[in-house]
């Protein structure tokens, strides 16, 4: 007897296989979107409007919705796989997110991000400066933050084992008072709110809180930047630099982060923002490894003026001297000027602001 069973099962288990396969359902594809800015430009302004076309692609299946965002914030949600959002005015400096999420039927999603740059519509105003008068400066102290109170000059200083506060008498660079930190600390940004003073570091995320009259440590916090840099305030929250172009306003009691602000001037991000000193409503900040201060505007992040301080060392440095960068703004309520001054510096300068011609 010939052997025939064999092959016709195979052939009938190859027919079964093929008809399941055939029959089954393929898998859900993911929506796929796109996001179209118009007008087209490489960086975009203040007050600029703008329109987003959002496409969406299906391979199969039905979509549930499709969401616009732009920094977090619902601009639009539809079923359209086509559609258009008119007339989005800029109004937040730095990088803008647009980003959309398409959500099938099925709840398969994804989403696409799409970042713009947004600079200052408005030219920062140029000053130089005119010296009113200078003052001694200890050449060993490493400035990070500098600050006036009733008529006292606060100075937080650097570098690991030889970081602190001193309170000086301005006008001779006498010190009244000091309080160090541990050698595991590296100083940054100091500013005194409601008879306290508060003390950034560099790599620890560590921020420290003393009484104003004693220097006595009263509290610890942490904070979220990387990196602690300059430090201010603004009657009721601090502000912090961590040297890029981001500020960061945190409550001093919760120490949670009250907002964040983008600083940009007509030209760009403004990064390495450093020591700040808060006055009459706006921001000013040194940029580090520059002889450039720049005053911001705090509500926008816009540069309103750059202050351009080359040379004012020149005839004060001796050639042993271990001088680094500008670092330091003060601003006096008795004389109405601004004080600064820098790291290893052997001065401290009362200036008065010149416009440029």
């Amino acid at each position: 007897m010939k052997p025939v069973a064999f092959p016709l099962i195979f052939v009938f288990s190859l027919f079964i296989t093929f008809f399941s396969c055939s029959n089954k359902s393929s898998k859900s594809r993911k929506p796929v979107c796109t996001i179209m800015v118009s007008p087209q430009k490489s960086n975009y302004f203040f007050g600029d409007k703008i329109s987003v076309n959002v496409k969406t692609k299906l391979k199969d299946g039905n979509i549930e919705s499709v969401k616009l965002y732009m920094n977090s914030q619902l601009l639009k949600e539809s079923k359209e796989l086509d559609f258009t959002v008119s007339v989005i005015e800029l109004k937040l400096l730095g990088n803008n997110s647009l980003t959309v999420e398409a959500v099938k039927t099925d709840g398969q999603k994804n989403s696409r991000s799409q970042v713009i740059s947004v600079f200052s519509n408005e030219p920062a105003k140029k000053f130089t400066y005119q010296v009113i008068k200078n003052y001694p400066h200890t050449k060993e102290h490493y400035t990070q933050g500098l600050e006036f109170y009733n008529n006292a000059l606060y100075e937080g200083t650097g570098e690991y084992g030889f970081s602190g506060i001193f309170k000086k008498r301005y006008e001779t660079g006498e010190i009244n008072k000091t309080i160090k930190l541990e050698d595991k600390y590296f100083g940054e940004g100091i500013t005194i709110l409601k008879d306290k003073i508060y003390q950034l570091t560099y790599k620890n995320k560590t921020g420290f809180v003393y009484l104003l009259a004693d220097f006595a440590l009263v509290d610890t916090f942490t904070f979220r930047p990387a990196e602690g840099w300059g430090l201010t305030n603004d009657g009721t929250n601090l502000i912090m630099s961590d040297g890029t172009h981001l500020l960061t306003w945190i409550d001093p009691n919760y120490f949670s982060v009250v907002k964040t602000l983008q600083v940009a001037n007509n030209r760009g991000l403004m990064t390495n923002l450093n020591e700040l000193e808060y006055v009459n409503g706006t921001i000013y900040a040194n940029v580090y490894t520059t002889d450039i201060i720049v005053q911001i505007d705090p509500e926008t992040g816009k540069v309103i003026s750059e202050i351009n301080l080359t040379g004012i060392l020149d005839m004060y440095k001796k050639k042993e001297d271990k001088i680094d960068y500008l670092n330091g703004i003060a601003f006096n309520e008795k004389t109405r000027n601004l004080f600064v001054t820098g790291k290893y510096w052997p001065k401290m300068f009362e200036i008065k602001l010149i416009p440029s011609k």
